[in-house]
This record gives structure tokens, C-alpha cells and sequence, in this order.
């Protein structure tokens, strides 16, 4: 397709590329709240992964962007992983996507017009297998590869899973492993087999339609999908915005094969320190967890997996239905309890 290396065109790649989220909060502290509009029931608030406007009594819009510079070098499967993890936060709110617009900036004198192609390709791919179209969408001459998706959904407005809306007690249950981006920090290098690539292609691209299904539990009281602020990062936007904490261990956390060894090698992103440093002061280390656990826990996932909080009484529910969808990583990590809204972790 083209000699050019994408991941050599752009200062990061995937869900790396998101500003840190202390910076982030930063940037939004005077965007004003939305208070005027009854029927938007998801705004800014809560950092939830999608807006969600009421349109009658039995149907919400769901809307969302996602776009980011290559994670990988084959365009084809950058295309892929891009429009997997826009259509992510759909699902992730309980939703059905029902279409999508593209958003595309290429540095147009570097890439031949096939690699572009292969681009949108591989994103009309995964819309495909979602069963929507791409009707549309929006590009610019960028000096970096740039990809990715505005996505539309629809919900009941009964049915929406927001991030604050967990309860005292909940279940917290993780439904793809960590690891993305070491693996994608070893790939950088030149250091990831072939073995560990087909698994990071697999993980990345594996879409979260199972938010749907999930949308329709009762017991599912919050949900949101893990990418780049990492595992932590996400986990304390349930924290704050539902006024609980969290304690989760490490060792039931799911992780993609040698995503561990790795870490404990020196892979990591840049963004991992970044998240950290965002939020580290409301993470508290028992068992003394050591600098690449931490480093796995911040990790940022591209096209990560659903994070759910649920009623006790329906978490073997959740894993079915995670299950059924092929998510065999899925488990429990965790649990929410009442007061300050830290995040423990125990090795």
C-alpha cells in the first residue's frame, strides 16, 4: 500500500493522543452546564461517554465523536480500530448506533490516495458488521493521519446506562483485559511478536455491541467503556459522579497475554505517566503494588472494554450475557462501597 510507516506521521497514536485528564478538566472548567434543555438527559457533567437527548417517551438520540491518529501501521486495520472504538460509547450509554459520519485529516503530500482508501475501508468495515452506514462525514488537509467517527444511537430514555448512577455495594465488572498500550508501546519499538499483535487486533477491533444488551438489565446501574485515561482514570469518573469509592485487585484483573511481562520489561506509554500524574492522588496502593502494576492500571486502552457496576444479585447475569458475546475475558474486579471517592487497589 504505501513504504510509510504510519505511526511514524503522528506524535502518538490511538487513545494515547487524548489530552491528560487533569488538563482536560482544565480546558472544560468554564463550559457552561446545559441546564436550559430539559430533554438532553446526558451533558457534560459527569465526563459520561456520550450525549443523550430525549426525542419522546420511548426514544433517545445518542450521540458521540471519537477520531485519533494510527495505532498501527496497516492502514486497513487502523480504520477498523478507530470506527470499533467510536461506536464504543454508544453501546456503552446502553445503545444501538444507527449511523455514522467520518472524520478524516491526512497530511494529503505523504500519503497516496490507496492508503486513504484502505483508511475508510476498514472503518465502513466494522459499520458494516454493526449494521450501519457511514452516510457522510467531514475531512481536512491535517499534517497528521487522523480517523475516526461521529456516531449516532438510539436508547430508551428509561434505558440509558450513565457513569453516575452506581450504588453502595455494586459489582464491578471489566469486559476486555488491559494491556493495549504497552502492547502498542512494544509494537512501536519493534518488539511485539506476531502472537501479541493478532491479540491486540483482536481486542481492539472486537466491537462492544453487548452495551445494548446490557442496556435492557435493571441491575445494571452504570456503565462506561475504559480507554485513554485507563483503567483508574475511568473508574473514578463512576467514583465521582456516583459519591462512592471503588476497591479492586489487581491480581482478578483480566489482561492480554503478555501485557504483563512487558510492563515489567519497561513498555509504556507516555500517556500512562500523564494519567497518573492527573489523578494519582485519589488512588490509594495496599500490599505495595509496584511501578508496572500502577503502569497497568493507568495504561491507556484503545477500544477498550465496557467497565459495568452492578446489583450483586445480577452479576453472573452480566457475565452470561458478556460471555455469550464471545467477551471470555470478561470477570469481576471489584466492588463500590460508600464514602470518600477514592479508588483502593489491593495486589
Amino acid at each position: 500500500m504505501s513504504e510509510i510507516r504510519l505511526t511514524t506521521l503522528s506524535h502518538g497514536g490511538g487513545c494515547g493522543c487524548k489530552i491528560a485528564p487533569a488538563v482536560l478538566t482544565q480546558m472544560l472548567a468554564k463550559l457552561p452546564l446545559a441546564a436550559p434543555f430539559p430533554d438532553l438527559l446526558v451533558g457534560t457533567e459527569t465526563s459520561d461517554d456520550a450525549a443523550v437527548y430525549r426525542l419522546n417517551a420511548h426514544q433517545a438520540i445518542v450521540a458521540t465523536t471519537d477520531f485519533f491518529m494510527p495505532i498501527v501501521d496497516d492502514a486497513y486495520e487502523f480504520g477498523r480500530i478507530a470506527a470499533t472504538n467510536a461506536l464504543s460509547d454508544v453501546y456503552a450509554m446502553g445503545g444501538k448506533p444507527i449511523l455514522a459520519l467520518a472524520v478524516v485529516g491526512m497530511p494529503v503530500d505523504k500519503l497516496p490516495v490507496e492508503t486513504v482508501q484502505a483508511i475508510l475501508a476498514g472503518g465502513a468495515s466494522v459499520c458494516a458488521a454493526a449494521g450501519i452506514p457511514i452516510a457522510g462525514g467531514h475531512s481536512i488537509d491535517s499534517p497528521e493521519p487522523i480517523y475516526g467517527l461521529v456516531a449516532l444511537g438510539l436508547v430508551h430514555p428509561d434505558k440509558v446506562k450513565r457513569n453516575d448512577r452506581a450504588q453502595d455495594g455494586d459489582v464491578l465488572i471489566l469486559g476486555k483485559p488491559l494491556g493495549v498500550g504497552v502492547l502498542s508501546a512494544a509494537l512501536k519499538k519493534g518488539q511485539l511478536d506476531a502472537a501479541g499483535y493478532r491479540l491486540m487486533m483482536e481486542h481492539t477491533t472486537r466491537l462492544n455491541s453487548v452495551g445494548a444488551a446490557l442496556g435492557e438489565l435493571d441491575d445494571v446501574h452504570a456503565m462506561t467503556d475504559v480507554t485513554g485515561f485507563g483503567l483508574l482514570g475511568h473508574l473514578l469518573e463512576i467514583c465521582r459522579g456516583s459519591g462512592l469509592g471503588a476497591d479492586v485487585a489487581f491480581s482478578d484483573l483480566p489482561l492480554i497475554g503478555i501485557a504483563a511481562e512487558l510492563s515489567r520489561q519497561g513498555y509504556a506509554t507516555g500517556a500512562a505517566t500523564r494519567n497518573w500524574d492527573s489523578y494519582g492522588a485519589e488512588v490509594v496502593f495496599e500490599d505495595g503494588l509496584s511501578d508496572w502494576q500502577r503502569k497497568l492500571l493507568c495504561d491507556p486502552q484503545t477500544s477498550g472494554g465496557l467497565l459495568v457496576a452492578c446489583d450483586p444479585a445480577g452479576a453472573d447475569e452480566v457475565l452470561r450475557l458478556f460471555h455469550s458475546h464471545d467477551f471470555d475475558s470478561a470477570r469481576a474486579i471489584g466492588r463500590l462501597r460508600a464514602g470518600e471517592a477514592l479508588a483502593r487497589v489491593r495486589a
